[in-house]
């Protein structure tokens, strides 16, 4: 017989209840009802606050409102008469800017209590500053998601029972004012906001931890797949909080924390940032604080320097209250304005920089677009921003970061590697929208550019730079990841974003018990906090092997999205290209001028004022055309300043090479035409020149005048390393016709080989297309527009110029409300000096565009085979589809490229060269250039009024590695510097250029300039830079020829940056010149340094160099 301990559980022999069997499913709705809703005067809600008052008693506010759009400083603000303020007042209208006085009083019985806080809602963004002027923190007014309105009030301050602080609150929201709600509308110029709240409050800590813990259980039941242990047991305790909440006992709060601990663990709380210590040693997730700031987009520049302040100064803030908090920022322009704005904030974050919790990032001076900048722009990008960082914070940065950039040019890697990086994060192709068809395959990666460098790519699987740091973010990181058996770790990108503010408390609270849950439980991914960005990838490096483990994409990062960008705004295309160029040229003839001034001329290179143009083209690279209208109206002006300043710069350096000469459009009454070839190819050009009634010997250099008698036309010749052109008689006939029939061009015949360009029975022109985008109106042009194309005819066709040197004729086509002057021209020259060149027509288009959702373009089609089209990108080229056999090809329907677009099959193809213009696609054989937009969101201007731009159609013999199309490209980029000089100067001979190439014609010298460091304090040494590169995508052996004027000591190869990456054998010839021999792989961007002779140099005299063979600025032959 068996028997039972008394003390066994009994097991009842009868049942009379129902079972605890429950419906899974409305238990999980149920879980809404516990935070705000129609239940929150009864739920969790109702408890978060202990105490809250307002009115003047407690807080009294004076208002000072700025007028206009000023933005006055905080010193200045504080020198104004203000008024008596009160909660619910309204202010405004849109991006004006107000000031507040406040003063607290604070009951003494709240000393009792853990946090007093200020509540300051003007229902947009605002800036907390302390009386004295330090920002303390941001303020996202409005009921959002980006909503952070609380400032907690030093226990000290509670304690004395008193406190001030200053306000500048801004009256635009996150993401600007738009008019209707919808994010991308343009804006309303005429909101005003109200002060929904300025109050003392007392929050019921325990409440907002349970809330907090609330969250994050009901993420882990929205999230976890369902039926695994962590979601039931999530659910059921979640729903034991529910059924235990009592509102109104305090009590009750703190023993149902205890409950949630169920899923988080005993004590779990208690732990603050020392649970990232327990738990898996390796976290899979990553988490890294970012608050990504358009530098401009839907609101200003201006706005933008407060958006920086707000935004940083929120997340020190945060650094003291979560230790394991760490902040990655980039874009030294906003380092900049804000050392320039508000420096002590700026002081604040140098430490926190030093003490490892603010980490720099990206190196650039912004997070420019990725296609559209030239290669050396982008080079600037990088220089100007490495040495920011490095002079402010005394260390560059090591990870490049291109998070929201609309596609990614195959340069970047080599370029990213030469500025002294070798990781990369980006995740914007997450956005394809063809995205059902194309993912994107690899989330960690090397990436592989055009040249063969590599850098170490992470896509962020969460799939965005602003993650909420939700349970669904962090275990995305995982079930999105594309390559796992190569990299099981994932970048949680994690803080508000794009208008700024970064991460908020609720963020890192939820991370903490995401980790804590993870150290009980294994259906989530373990989160890690504490790291910098570059931890995450030296561990990647180190698990792959050094990336031998790790997928490989080689080739540009294409996003299948946002193409209309490439077209959006051309006044700002037209103003980055020609600046770019400017820039270029300024800086080859202020260094030519500083190594040849004359003896004691004070003549000194404008260091200073280069640096300051380059920032402002650089600063408008962050824009690819989809921001409002008062962006563009800043970023005009801007360009205008560049062009002013560099346009000063260049005359003064002409006057000290070319004593008493003036610009060639200027009112000079001197009569000797010269003008200065600015880049390093022999060139010849027809140059239009304004003739006075009085400029008989002028009105004779010319060989053609126009009709009206107001221009002439005269052709400039340059050879060798000569600087400037001679005026000489040349033509070469004729070797095109082009016919215009019925208004549209229906022949194109290369006359020398008998053969027709376009297929018979087609016809090219101007074509409008419907442009409607399925949303994002600036941003996208989807590929359904190509299925409405209208051919527009030319019409009024007349003749204008009949030779011998330039033979055009004035076209006018007629659509809508918009008319196209467009006169197409055809010079009596080749596009270059290579032998087998011919001429190109060139199109010189003057548009009054008053059209809406069309799309303006210029298509050939052309009878030429080839299943890929190719295009210039950044030192190099890029090489496309032209079918859509797959959904891969079909979605580079509208691609970027800089100066040319070219068809070609063996023997023979035809290239579009472009002055302004980054658009292109190539559908079959018809070849098209995109000219202009006109969508209304943003900006409902957008491209509206006058336009000037030129595009040229250049047939060419070879196909596109035999052609001299990239030359040519150059060349139409670079127009002639023009310069008027007395007759008395026919024995003032300039030296030649004193840099040359030889042996290489695949390699191009792009850039000449002082070096950074010769500019610096106590520097001691005067240095060129040269930069070349590899254009066709082979290899090169070329010599380098450095003039005899020009003393070199020692010559280096050296990074972007210009660090020393090693010495170069100089070759000297004794009263000639010196030789580098330099080898180039494909695409290779190499970088020279030429360190000086710094007593020869000094002593350098242009007045008494001679030369009989290499003249460059001369008079011209009377016969002539």
């Amino acid at each position: 017989m068996c028997s039972h301990s008394q003390n066994q559980k009994h097991y009842p022999e009868l049942n009379h209840g129902s079972g605890a069997k429950w419906i899974k499913g409305l238990t999980q709705n149920r879980l809404s009802t516990f935070l705000g809703g129609h239940f929150q005067d009864v739920n969790l809600s109702s408890v978060l606050y202990t105490h809250r008052i307002d009115g003047s008693h407690h807080v009294d506010l004076q208002v000072w409102s700025a007028p206009g759009l000023t933005k006055p400083s905080f010193r200045e603000a504080m020198k104004q008469e203000f008024k008596p303020a009160k909660k619910g007042d309204s202010f405004g209208p849109s991006w004006t800017n107000h000031w507040w006085k406040v003063t607290l009083k604070i009951p003494s019985y709240w000393q009792q209590y853990e946090r007093v806080q200020f509540e300051f809602d003007p229902g947009c963004e605002a800036m907390i500053f302390s009386t004295d002027g330090v920002p303390l923190q941001g303020i996202t007014g409005g009921y959002v998601g980006e909503r952070r309105v609380e400032y907690i009030i030093p226990p000290q301050a509670v304690r004395n029972g008193h406190y001030s602080v200053v306000v500048e609150s801004s009256c635009n929201g996150m993401f600007g004012v738009p008019w209707d709600g919808d994010t991308i509308a343009p804006p309303d110029m005429n909101r005003y906001f109200q002060l929904a709240s300025a109050d003392l409050v007392v929050p019921n800590q325990d409440a907002w931890h349970l809330m907090w813990d609330f969250t994050t259980l009901r993420e882990i039941v929205d999230t976890v797949p369902g039926n695994t242990a962590l979601q039931n047991k999530a659910l059921v305790t979640a729903n034991k909080i529910m059924n235990a909440f009592k509102s109104g006992d305090p009590e009750n709060v703190k023993c149902m924390r205890g409950i949630a601990e169920d899923v988080f663990g005993k004590g779990w709380h208690a732990k603050g940032d020392k649970i990232y210590n327990e738990g898996p040693r390796k976290a899979q997730i990553v988490g890294i604080s970012y608050c990504h700031i358009d530098t401009a987009w839907l609101w200003p520049y201006s706005v933008t320097q407060q958006k920086t302040a707000r935004s940083w100064s929120t997340q020190i803030d945060l650094m003291e209250r979560y230790p394991e908090h760490r902040f990655v920022c980039s874009q030294a322009q906003q380092f900049k304005w804000l050392e320039e704005q508000y420096p002590t904030l700026f002081e604040r974050i140098k430490k926190k920089v030093a003490s490892g919790q603010f980490h720099l990032t990206g190196g650039s001076w912004v997070e420019n677009d990725g296609n559209m900048p030239s290669g050396e722009a982008l080079v600037r990008q990088f220089l100007y921003g490495q040495r920011y960082f490095e002079s402010r914070f005394g260390k560059r940065c090591e990870t490049a970061w291109l998070p929201d950039s609309f596609g990614l040019t195959a340069a970047y890697p080599q370029l990213i590697r030469d500025a002294g990086m070798k990781y990369f994060f980006t995740q914007k192709l997450s956005w394809n929208n063809m995205l059902e068809r194309n993912v994107f395959p690899h989330s960690t990666f090397n990436w592989v550019g055009i040249d063969g460098s590599q850098v170490l790519c992470h896509m962020t699987p969460v799939d965005t730079y602003t993650a909420q740091a939700t349970v669904g973010d962090v275990n995305k990181g995982i079930t999105n990841h594309k390559n796992l058996e190569s990299s099981a770790s994932a970048l949680l990108v994690f803080g508000n974003g794009d208008g700024g503010g970064g991460a908020l408390p609720k963020m890192l609270e939820n991370l903490r018990r995401i980790r804590a849950t993870t150290n009980e439980h294994r259906e989530l991914p373990s989160v890690s906090m504490g790291s910098s960005v570059e931890e995450f990838f030296e561990d990647i490096e180190e698990d792959s092997k050094q990336g031998k483990t790790l997928p490989v994409w080689k080739g540009e990062l294409y996003l299948e999205f946002h193409r209309g960008t490439y077209t959006s705004h051309g006044s700002i295309k037209k103003g980055n290209r020609k600046c770019e160029i400017l820039l270029r040229d300024v800086e080859r003839v202020a260094t030519l001028t500083s190594l040849l001034k004359p003896e004691r001329h004070s003549y000194v290179y404008p260091k200073r004022a280069i640096d300051d143009c380059w920032e402002k083209v650089l600063l408008n690279q962050f824009l690819p055309g989809s921001a409002i209208g008062m962006v563009y109206d800043d970023a005009d002006k801007l360009y205008a300043e560049v062009r002013e300043v560099c346009t000063g710069l260049l005359e003064d350096a002409f006057s000290v090479l070319l004593p008493r000469s003036s610009p060639l459009l200027s009112n000079s009454t001197t009569e000797t035409l010269v003008a200065f070839n600015a880049t390093s190819f022999a060139r010849h050009d027809v140059i239009k020149v304004p003739l006075s009634r009085d400029a008989a010997r002028m009105k004779a250099q010319v060989i053609q005048t126009s009709a009206d008698g107001k221009h002439g036309y005269a052709l400039m010749h340059s050879v060798g390393n000569k600087i400037l052109n001679v005026l000489i008689v040349f033509t070469n006939g004729t070797d095109h016709f082009l016919t215009i029939s019925g208004g549209r061009i229906t022949s194109l015949i290369d006359v020398k080989l008998g053969r027709e360009l376009i297929p018979k029975g087609s016809s090219g022109g101007l074509v409008i297309f419907e442009d409607r985008p399925n949303y994002w109106d600036a941003w996208d042009v989807e590929i359904h527009h190509l299925e409405t194309s209208t051919p527009l005819s030319f019409s009024q066709v007349r003749v204008i110029a009949e030779g011998p040197l330039r033979a055009a004729v004035q076209t006018q086509v007629k659509y809508g409300k918009s008319t196209i002057d467009v006169t197409i021209s055809l010079d009596a020259i080749t596009a270059t000096m290579k032998g087998n060149s011919r001429s190109f027509f060139n199109f010189d288009a003057v548009v009054d565009w008053r059209e809406r959702h069309q799309f303006l373009k210029f298509e050939l089609p052309l009878d030429i085979n080839n299943t890929y089209a190719t295009y210039e990108s950044q030192f190099g080229f890029v090489q496309r589809p032209t079918h859509k056999n797959t959904t891969v090809d079909a979605a580079k329907f509208e691609v970027c490229g800089h100066k040319f677009a070219d068809l070609s099959e063996y023997g023979y193809g035809v290239a579009f060269l472009s002055e302004s213009k980054y658009g292109f696609s190539c559908e079959g054989n018809i070849l098209r250039i995109s000219l202009l937009r006109a969508a209304t969101a943003p900006d409902p201007e957008q491209d509206q009024g006058r336009h000037e731009f030129s595009w040229a159609v250049m047939p060419h013999v070879g196909s596109f590695l035999e052609s001299d199309v990239p030359i040519a490209a150059f060349i139409y980029n670079s127009p002639l510097h023009g310069q008027l000089g007395f007759s008395d100067n026919a024995g003032h001979v300039a030296p030649p250029l004193p840099f040359w190439l030889e042996g290489a014609p695949n390699v191009f010298l792009e850039t000449i300039k002082r070096g950074e460091d010769d500019f610096e304090p106590n520097a001691s040494s005067t240095t060129i830079i040269l930069r070349m590169y590899e254009a066709f995508g082979g290899h090169g052996s070329a010599k380098l020829y450095i003039g005899k004027n020009v003393p070199v000591k020692r010559a280096y190869v050296t990074n972007i940056l210009e660090d020393t990456k090693g010495e170069l054998g100089l070759i000297s010839t004794t009263g000639v010149h010196s030789t580098l021999k330099l080898e180039f792989r494909s695409f290779e961007v190499k970088t020279v340094k030429l360190v000086l002779e710094t007593e020869k140099f000094d002593i350098l005299d242009i007045s008494s160099t001679t030369s009989s063979k290499r003249s460059s600025w001369v008079t011209i032959d009377e016969e002539l």
